[in-house]
């Protein structure tokens, strides 16, 4: 291969995956090498070279600037693969029958009877209705959050008012029993001091 050509390839994954497809189901034990994926490639992408370069030449033997179908097919039984034509005249008729139901699918809007502008003027409704529900979703997950964040706050501060209460009132009943413990001790010691200064 030349310099230039060196950087042509194909997907290595879509060639393993069409050997897979391929091979495996009629040989299940096969198993397939890198090198030999490998291989297939280069092989591939020389023989689409090899095609494109006869398919031109045909083309421009008929004085056309555009490589068609029919000038592949006739490049195929040139070099001497006349036997894959069958088979490759079906996935052409299958590619024509794809570009129809395309056509008509652009056709189908061209028949709708609405301008450019009516179709886009739809469609920029549409996708304004589409964004204010999207809005309206995040608005409500919001609000949904903001409340759930709500309730935890409350019940965190219900937990944390009915826990220092507690406390307070132990602290206070120990006060209470404190003071009452000084003033019964009160008059013993006012009458020892009493006794010691006497």
């Amino acid at each position: 291969m030349d310099g230039a050509d060196d950087e042509l390839s194909l997907p290595k994954a879509t060639v393993q995956k069409l050997v897979g497809e391929m091979l495996i189901p009629r040989f299940p034990d096969l198993s397939f090498s890198r090198e030999a994926r490998d291989l297939v490639i280069e092989m591939c992408v020389e023989f689409v070279h090899l095609l494109s370069s006869e398919s031109n030449e045909v083309c421009e033997k008929e004085s056309k600037k555009t490589i068609a179908a029919e000038h592949v097919l006739t490049a195929l039984t040139e070099l001497g693969f006349a036997s894959y034509i069958p088979q490759i005249e079906g996935v052409v008729d299958e590619h024509k029958q794809a570009m129809k139901a395309r056509e008509r699918k652009v056709n189908k809007f061209e028949s709708s009877g609405l301008s450019q502008d009516e179709l886009l003027r739809q469609q920029e409704e549409l996708l304004a209705q589409a964004r204010s529900r999207f809005a309206q979703r995040e608005e409500s997950i919001q609000q949904q959050a903001k409340d759930e964040a709500a309730a935890a706050t409350a019940a965190a501060a219900a937990k944390e008012s009915s826990g220092p209460t507690k406390v307070k009132e132990e602290d206070r009943a120990i006060e209470i029993a404190s003071d009452a413990d000084i003033k019964q001790e009160a008059p013993r010691r006012g009458s020892n001091i009493h006794d010691l200064l006497n």
